[in-house]
C-alpha cells in the first residue's frame, strides 16, 4: 500500500466577546454574542490535511487485505476521534483508537475484492471538528483454499427444537480462525432469542437457543465470509442464505416407568398413549431427541444390532408410522405385535412401540424439529451429536464452551459418542 501523507494547519481559537450593558437608571442587560466564525460551531471542515491512511491513493491500485487497515494523525495539534470502515457489502471493520488519538487500526480482516467507506472524525487544537471520507478496494487473494458453508437444514416449517447446522467443505482447528468463522456466521430470529454456535468438530457447527425456539418463529441465517481472510491461504466464500419457521410447540414425553407417551402442544396435554419402550439389555435412551424425519414403512431386521439370525431375539418386520429419532434406528412406530404389554411393560428392543391407530395420529401431530423426551428409562442419555440432534442434553453452560467467542472448544465433543451408534431396532 501506498502512503498519503497531509499535515495538520493549526487553526487559530477567535474570542468570544461579551459584553455588559448598564443602563443609568438601575436597569441592567447582559449582552453575549458568538463569531460566527468560532470553531466549536462551525460546519466540519475537511481533514484532509490532519491525517494519513495507508491504502492506495493512485486510481487503479487496491489494496492488500492481507495488510491491517491503519489511519494516522498528522501534526502534534489535533487528533482522531473515531473511524467508521464498511464495505459495499454492510460488513464493519472493527479497529482500535489509541488513548491519545494518534492512531487507529483495523483488528478485524479485510475482505478481498471489496470496496470500502472509512469515514474519519477529527479535532485540531481547538476542538474543532473535522471530517474526511475516504475510499479505497481491495484485491483477490491469492489463496489455493477457499472456505464454503452449507447451512441446514432446508428452508421450511419445523418443530421448536431444531438446531441450525453449518458444514464447512475444510477444516479449522485453530481457536482464533474458529472465532473468526464463527463472528461471520449470522443467526437472527423474530421474536429474538439467545443462542450461540457450538463446534460439533471441525467442519461442523450447531447452533440453538438458551431455551427452545419460540413457537411461529421466523429464523435467519447467512455468512459473512465471503472473501474474508481466514488463515493462511485460506479465504471465505459465498454462502446461502438460510430462512426457516417454527410452528407450535410440540414436545412427547415418553415415561418408560409409567409406559405413556403424552404429548403436549404450546403446554396444553392433547393425548395419552399407551407404550412399550426397550426392555432390559435394549433399554430406550432416555433425554430429548429432535424428530428427524417421518417414514410410512419401514422393513427392521435384527442382524443390523448385531443379533444372530434364529436367535431366541430375532426379528424381520414390516413396521408402519415410523418416526425417527435417531440416526441408528430408534423410532416411534406402530407395534401391534406388542399391544397386549402397551401400557404394562416394556418389551421392545429399542423403539417406542405403540398401536397402529395411535401410531398413525402420532405420525400426523407431528413433524421434523419436534421434541421427543423420554425419562424413567434405564438406557444411557441420547448422544448430543452423531446419531440425531441430542443437542438439547446438554445445559446452556455446557453448550457455550463449544463456542470459540464464548468459551473453550472441548476436544471434539461426541466423539466418544458417535461410536455407540446403533442400527434399527424395535
Amino acid at each position: 500500500m501506498s502512503s498519503n501523507t497531509v499535515h495538520f494547519q493549526a487553526r487559530g481559537r477567535t474570542v468570544v466577546g461579551c459584553t455588559l450593558l448598564v443602563i443609568a437608571l438601575g436597569a441592567s442587560v447582559t449582552a453575549c454574542t458568538g463569531d460566527a466564525d468560532n470553531p466549536l460551531t462551525a460546519a466540519p471542515y475537511d481533514a484532509a490535511g490532519q491525517i494519513s491512511f495507508n491504502g492506495p491513493t493512485d486510481a487503479g491500485k487496491k489494496a492488500d487485505p492481507d495488510k491491517p487497515l491503519e489511519v494516522v494523525a498528522e501534526g502534534a495539534d489535533g487528533r482522531i476521534t473515531d473511524v467508521t470502515a464498511v464495505d459495499a457489502a454492510g460488513r464493519y471493520v472493527a479497529g482500535e483508537l489509541s488513548a491519545d488519538g494518534a492512531r487507529w487500526h483495523s483488528t478485524s480482516p479485510l475482505a478481498a475484492s471489496a470496496r470500502y467507506t472509512v469515514r474519519v472524525s477529527t479535532e485540531d487544537g481547538d476542538g474543532a471538528p473535522g471530517r474526511k471520507v475516504l475510499t479505497f478496494e481491495t484485491g483477490r487473494p491469492s489463496a489455493k483454499k477457499t472456505l464454503d458453508v452449507a447451512f441446514g437444514p432446508e428452508a421450511g416449517a419445523y418443530g421448536v427444537g431444531q438446531p441450525i447446522t453449518a458444514e464447512l467443505n475444510q477444516p479449522v482447528r485453530d481457536k482464533a480462525q474458529r472465532a473468526i468463522v464463527e463472528r461471520a456466521l449470522k443467526v437472527r430470529s423474530t421474536p429474538a432469542v439467545e443462542g450461540a454456535w457450538h463446534w460439533v468438530d471441525d467442519k461442523k457447527l450447531h447452533y440453538r437457543p438458551r431455551e427452545y425456539w419460540p413457537a411461529h418463529a421466523t429464523i435467519e441465517v447467512r455468512s459473512a465470509l465471503d472473501g474474508i481472510k481466514i488463515g493462511d491461504r485460506m479465504w471465505g466464500g459465498a454462502a446461502k442464505p438460510l430462512r426457516i419457521t417454527t410452528d407450535d410447540h410440540v414436545v412427547a414425553v415418553t415415561d418408560a416407568a409409567t409406559h405413556t407417551l403424552t404429548l403436549f402442544q404450546d403446554g396444553r396435554e392433547v393425548r395419552q398413549i399407551p407404550v412399550t419402550t426397550g426392555k432390559p439389555g435394549f433399554e430406550t435412551r432416555n433425554g430429548v431427541k429432535v424428530v428427524l424425519g417421518k417414514e410410512p414403512f419401514v422393513r427392521m431386521r435384527s442382524t443390523t444390532v448385531g443379533i444372530a439370525e434364529g436367535s431366541s431375539e430375532s426379528y424381520d418386520l414390516p413396521v408402519y408410522f415410523a418416526t425417527r429419532v435417531t440416526w441408528s434406528g430408534e423410532y416411534v412406530h406402530a407395534a401391534p405385535w406388542s399391544v397386549g404389554s402397551q401400557g404394562s411393560a416394556n418389551v421392545s428392543h429399542g423403539c417406542v412401540g405403540m398401536s397402529t391407530a395411535n401410531a398413525e395420529w402420532f405420525f400426523g401431530a407431528v413433524q421434523e424439529g419436534d421434541l421427543v423426551e423420554v425419562v424413567n428409562s434405564g438406557g444411557e442419555t441420547m448422544e448430543s451429536f452423531g446419531n440425531g440432534f441430542g443437542d438439547w442434553n446438554l445445559d446452556w453452560n455446557r453448550w457455550r464452551t463449544g463456542s470459540a467467542l464464548t468459551g473453550g472448544t472441548p476436544d471434539a465433543p461426541g466423539a466418544a459418542e458417535q461410536a455407540r451408534l446403533r442400527p434399527e431396532s424395535v
